[in-house]
C-alpha cells in the first residue's frame, strides 16, 4: 500500500469519525434517539407533573391550606404546566428538525462537490462491514449513481442518524400534553377521594408506570428504572421537606 493511499484511507476514517460524532451530538436531544419522541415527552411530562404537585402539596400541608384550596392550586398549576410542557416540547422538536435539515443540506453539498471524498468514506464504511473486491466496487457504484439514495445512506451510515425516528414536533407536543393531562387528572382524582394519602398513591403509580414505559421502549431493565425514578422523587421531596422544616425552625419565615 502506497503512502498516499494510506494517508487517504486515514483521512477518510478520520472524516467518518468526525461526522459520526456530529450525528450523535445532533441526535442526543433530551428525548434521545431510541424511544419515540412523543412517548418520551409524555412519560417525562407525567413524572414532572407528579413532582410539581407533590411540592405544592408539601407547602400546602405546611401552611395548613384547606383541601379545596389545594385542589384549585393543583388545577391552576397543572394548566400552566400543560402550556409550558407542550410548548417546550414543540419548540425542541422544531429546533431538532431545523438542525437535521441543516445537516442534510451540508451532506448534500458534500455529495455534489466532493464525490471522491464521499466515495472513500463509503468504501471505509462498507469495508468495515465485510465487503471487499468486486462486490465492494459494485455496491459503491450503485450507491453513487443515485443522489437521493446516497444522501440517505450517508446520513444514516456516516452520521449515524435514522430519518424515520424523527417525529413531527406537534406530535411530541401532543405527547407532552397527554402526559400532563393524564397525570394531573389521576392525581387530582385520588386527592379528591382521599386527601391525606391519595396523592402519594397516585404519584407512586404514575412514576412507576411511566418509568416502566420508558424502559420498555429503550430496552432497559424495568426494575432499575422504576426504583431509581421513585427513589429520586422521594429524595427530591424529602430534601425539600427537610429544608422547609429547617427554615421554619430557624424563624426565616417571620
Amino acid at each position: 500500500m502506497s503512502m498516499s493511499h494510506h494517508d487517504s484511507r486515514n483521512t477518510s476514517i478520520d472524516h467518518v469519525i468526525e461526522k459520526r460524532t456530529r450525528g450523535i451530538i445532533s441526535s442526543s436531544e433530551i428525548h434521545g434517539t431510541e424511544i419515540p419522541g412523543s412517548i418520551s415527552a409524555g412519560t417525562d411530562a407525567a413524572r414532572e407533573t407528579v413532582i410539581l404537585l407533590l411540592l405544592i402539596h408539601l407547602f400546602s400541608l405546611h401552611f395548613n391550606t384547606p383541601p379545596i384550596q389545594t385542589f384549585w392550586t393543583f388545577l391552576l398549576a397543572s394548566f400552566a404546566w400543560l402550556i409550558w410542557k407542550s410548548g417546550r416540547s414543540a419548540w425542541l422538536g422544531w429546533s431538532r428538525l431545523e438542525r437535521l435539515h441543516r445537516i442534510l443540506e451540508e451532506e448534500r453539498w458534500e455529495i455534489e462537490h466532493n464525490r471522491d471524498q464521499e466515495r472513500n468514506e463509503l468504501k471505509t464504511l462498507y469495508t468495515a462491514k465485510g465487503f471487499e473486491g468486486k462486490l465492494l466496487e459494485e455496491v459503491l457504484d450503485v450507491l453513487m449513481a443515485d443522489g437521493d439514495r446516497l444522501l440517505k445512506v450517508m446520513v444514516e451510515e456516516d452520521l449515524g442518524l435514522s430519518l424515520e425516528v424523527h417525529e413531527h414536533p406537534l406530535k411530541q407536543s401532543l405527547g407532552a400534553a397527554c402526559g400532563v393531562v393524564v397525570s394531573a387528572a389521576i392525581c387530582l382524582s385520588f386527592f379528591t377521594l382521599w386527601p391525606p394519602g391519595g396523592l402519594y398513591l397516585s404519584a407512586i403509580a404514575i412514576l412507576g408506570f411511566s418509568s416502566y414505559l420508558s424502559a420498555y421502549y429503550q430496552g432497559n431493565r424495568f426494575t432499575s428504572a422504576i426504583v431509581w425514578n421513585i427513589a429520586i422523587a422521594v429524595l427530591s421531596i424529602g430534601s425539600t421537606k427537610f429544608l422547609l422544616d429547617f427554615i421554619v425552625h430557624a424563624g426565616w419565615f417571620k
